[in-house]
């Protein structure tokens, strides 16, 4: 049995936009010292690392409420922070991602906070700030205590636990789950450790392989040990559902009706897996949230995290990502690479990965609009001067200003399906401006490539590019191939003028 995304996208963002939820949980900060090293420090045998760029994001329960505020829903969060300036970093993080905080403050714990120290592609050290303790059963009473008036507002409750000491518990984890229970309030939970008792009568747990191992205790070796041991598991803790994710072969969903669901995995570059289960039970709590069924709601959440996996770090999925992804599915090239076309965002964070690996960035841009021979030869030429080729794509808008109302021939997200279903290109990043020398200066790529037919003085952005050390190319072009030549011959009466397009560009 296969797993029905259906057509319900369609109404999805207003549903998603329509719904509440509330996240509970351990709550972190991820911090990152980003730099190089060059030295070994004389004081001990160690790499000094002189850093250049710090960053953050919100981790464990942080970033689930992060996901779902992507998706557009109403977010109420409730963690334990400690009385710190990190707890007020987390608090203004919260505020830009628009969750509303709910956290309770805890003066015997340090918020907790994992720094990673990072060196070019290679982290250094992970420093962990940490309680290790449990929380105390007075603090464990006042979660519950503020958690239960939100109930009659929300759409589905998640319990995201990291085994920082929120649910360690068995009582704790049940109290919560039987308050949900009793205001008739799904709620999803995403396991640690071995000792599932905690979570019995939770309406769905959202494990990995791994974890399902460990519960088990032995390694699950084919599809009829993993139905065996998801069911006894799942009737053994009374739970309505098990969505066991399977990385590379997918998802399968268990419950009592018509057997496992078992959902094929998209085909995808991966970057990144950080992060991948909180997009999954973020999106699937959603959308059972939003009014969904369980087995739509995990298709749709399998699109989710196959967009989270192409994401550098802990990013959460957008809602116009995932519903160009879900209009895409079961169609033919488009939606296997369509996640190559990034917002300038999404661009940096995948940039940022790239030179991490020491990767020589090569940036071309143009219209593309009608793709011939032309085009496929240039690009090619392109990806072979470096690692990675972004190309930088004219608007439709930015083609009216330039060619006229009768241009582009094919619209925006049709130009960059056909791009990105090329091998030799990398990434997709659409300017709205004539010329692409502001999307040049955020990139900064290594090589600036255009066509022969260009004097390199006249190359836009050759003086960007020169200034920090980059180069410009020209390569050679195929003489006799012009999109706009191809829009006169289908042209019904001939005489569409000639703008001047060779390339593309």
């Amino acid at each position: 049995m296969t797993a029905p995304v259906s057509s319900l996208y369609k109404d999805l963002p207003g549903r998603l936009e329509r719904t509440t939820m509330l996240v509970v949980g351990d709550l972190m900060l991820d911090r990152y010292y980003w730099g190089e090293v060059r030295r070994i420090s004389p004081e001990a045998p160690v790499p000094v690392v002189k850093v250049n760029e710090k960053t953050f994001s919100l981790g464990g329960a942080g970033n689930v409420a992060a996901n779902l505020a992507g998706l557009g829903c109403r977010v109420f969060l409730v963690g334990v922070v400690g009385a710190d300036a990190t707890a007020q970093k987390i608090s203004a993080m919260l505020a830009d991602a628009h969750i509303t905080d709910h956290c309770l403050v805890d003066t015997r714990r340090p918020t907790i906070t994992k720094t990673r120290i990072m060196a070019g592609k290679q982290q250094v050290v992970r420093l962990d700030e940490e309680s290790g303790n449990d929380i105390d059963p007075a603090m464990a009473a006042s979660i519950l205590e503020s958690i239960k008036p939100m109930l009659s507002s929300v759409g589905a409750v998640v319990l995201s636990d990291y085994g920082k000491g929120m649910f360690r518990r068995i009582d704790d984890v049940q109290r919560i789950i039987q308050a949900c229970q009793k205001a008739g309030v799904p709620v999803f939970v995403d396991p640690k450790d071995s000792d599932w008792q905690r979570y019995a009568g939770a309406t769905a747990v959202t494990p990995n392989t791994a974890e399902l191992e460990q519960v088990h205790g032995a390694c699950i070796g084919d599809e009829k040990s993993l139905v065996d041991v998801a069911g006894t598991l799942r009737r053994r803790l009374s739970l309505d559902w098990l969505l066991v994710t399977r990385g590379g072969r997918g998802m399968a969903l268990f419950g009592d009706a018509n057997g496992p669901v078992m959902i094929a995995a998209r085909t995808r570059e991966v970057f990144d897996v950080s992060g991948a289960g909180d997009t999954v039970i973020a999106t699937l709590a959603a959308c059972v949230g939003a009014g969904l069924d369980v087995a739509a709601a995990a298709g749709v959440a399998n699109v989710a995290a196959g967009i989270v996996v192409a994401k550098v770090g802990t990013q959460p999925v957008r809602m116009d990502e995932l519903v160009r992804e879900l209009a895409d599915t079961g169609q033919s090239q488009p939606s296997s690479t369509l996640w190559k076309v990034a917002d300038p965002q999404e661009a940096a964070a995948r940039l940022s990965r790239w030179r991490q690996a020491d990767q020589r960035i090569v940036f071309t841009n143009g219209c593309f609009d009608l793709l011939h021979p032309g085009h496929v030869s240039l690009l090619h030429q392109a990806r072979h001067l470096g690692d990675r080729l972004i190309v930088g794509l004219n608007t439709d808008a930015s083609i009216r200003r330039l060619k006229g109302e009768s241009r582009p021939i094919l619209p925006g997200e049709d130009r960059a399906a056909i791009l990105s279903a090329l091998e030799d290109v990398d990434m997709v990043v659409f300017f709205d401006e004539d010329t692409p020398l502001t999307l040049i200066g955020q990139l900064k790529p290594d090589i600036l490539v255009k066509g022969a037919d260009y004097r390199i003085e006249d190359v836009v952005g050759r003086n960007v590019v020169e200034a920090y050390g980059g180069q410009v190319r020209l390569v050679d072009i195929l003489p006799g191939h012009s999109t706009t030549a191809i829009a006169r011959k289908l042209s019904s009466n001939g005489n569409q003028p000639d703008r001047g397009e060779t390339h593309g560009h």
